[in-house]
Order: structure tokens, then C-alpha cells, then sequence
């Protein structure tokens, strides 16, 4: 292998592709962490991910994140997840998009509001409660 060219290194996540709540919070859990904490601004210790990022592109940008979003109320509907819940899901998404798409102000709420880490959480307090095999214990 030639020196110049490094091997690519993993991202730090798996993505199971199965049915069981466990592969699905997986998946979640990763989309998440690409979303809102993939890489670190340089000479601080905030994170950011693909939505703070995208979302400068005007109206493409917050288009390309809900629908990235979206995929996590899509895969907490294939849970069982309650209906008011997704549209709690839903919420968190339009919000961040509607105020995202505003110039100037819109990325820096960005940079603030995470409605990915908000549904995640909403689909962990499910899945702790109904599903207590796939909880993780955290450190």
C-alpha cells in the first residue's frame, strides 16, 4: 500500500442491519452522532456534526438535514413508538428546519438547538422502558 494514501479509519460506529430493537437503536444512535457530534471545532472541545455543517447551504442544506432527521421518526414508527411521540419527533425536526433556514441567525441556532439528540433521547427513555435488553450502560 502506498504510504501517501493512509488507510480510512473507522467512524467509531456500527450500523446493524437488522429488525430488533437493538440494531435499531444502533442505527439511531449513529445517525445521531453524524448529525450533531461527528467532529470537534478546532481549539475547543464543541462538538458538531453534518447538520450544523449542511445546514449553512442555504434552503439545500436544511432540506438535506430533515430529511437526514427524518430517517430517526422513521426508525423509532418501525419501534412501536407511540404516535404522539413521533409527532414530538416531527416537532424537533420542523422547528430546527424552519429556524435553521433563517440566514445568519438560523446557523447559529444550528450550532444550539440539536433536534436529533432531542428525538434520540425520546426513542432511549422508550426503548429503556419497553425494550430493558438493548439499554446500554454508559461511562
Amino acid at each position: 500500500m502506498d504510504e501517501r494514501f493512509p488507510r480510512a479509519r473507522p467512524l467509531g460506529f456500527e450500523m446493524p442491519t437488522g429488525t430488533d430493537p437493538l440494531s435499531v437503536r444502533k442505527r439511531i444512535e449513529a445517525m445521531e452522532q453524524l448529525l450533531e457530534r461527528s467532529l470537534v471545532i478546532p481549539g475547543t472541545n464543541y462538538p458538531i456534526g453534518l447538520d450544523s455543517i449542511v445546514g449553512l447551504v442555504p434552503v439545500i442544506g436544511d432540506f438535506v438535514t430533515a430529511a437526514m432527521g427524518a430517517y430517526i421518526v422513521w426508525e423509532a414508527r418501525n419501534l412501536g413508538i407511540p404516535k404522539w411521540k413521533l409527532w414530538r419527533m416531527a416537532g424537533n425536526i420542523a422547528f430546527d428546519s424552519a429556524v435553521g433556514a433563517v440566514p445568519v441567525l438560523g446557523d447559529a441556532f444550528d450550532f444550539a438547538f440539536r433536534s436529533n439528540s432531542r428525538n434520540l433521547k425520546i426513542v432511549k427513555n422508550h426503548l429503556d422502558k419497553h425494550h430493558p435488553a438493548t439499554r446500554v450502560i454508559e461511562g
